[in-house]
């Protein structure tokens, strides 16, 4: 079953980082990234830019409103995913946990909706 593993944490932080200390930490999540992928598990990933550069898109009486920025302005930021292939809920929760992400910010795990047809191929 597929879960996407959500990444929230305060986006400043990286800016307020030493040199080395970014390295670092782009270093851990190069381990984390290798080991889901040496398991199997991964099937996506990406850091998103800051919030500043978001588009939230709404319908307001049926026609588009579009405004800049997030939609919520929160302590934590959305930013970046894993999506993941595994067994069950424990073991998406088993990986969250060793996500670098965890140690600096919160880990939303979501299971991924599992459409009944391929909408693709109109089956």
């Amino acid at each position: 079953m597929q879960y996407l593993l959500m990444i929230y944490s305060e986006e400043n932080r990286w800016n307020q980082m030493t040199d080395s200390e970014r390295q670092q930490g782009a270093a851990v999540y190069q381990a984390y990234t290798e080991s889901l992928n040496k398991a199997g598990a991964l099937v996506g990933a990406n850091r998103l830019q800051q919030t500043d550069t978001a588009t939230t898109v709404r319908l307001v009486d049926g026609k588009p409103q579009v405004l800049d920025g997030p939609y919520s302005d929160s302590k934590e930021q959305l930013a970046g995913y894993y999506l993941i292939d595994v067994p069950n809920l424990d073991a998406a929760i088993a990986w969250a946990s060793r996500c670098p992400g965890a140690a600096h910010g919160t880990m939303e795990v979501r299971p991924v909706w599992s459409a009944p047809h391929d909408a693709r191929s109109g089956a």
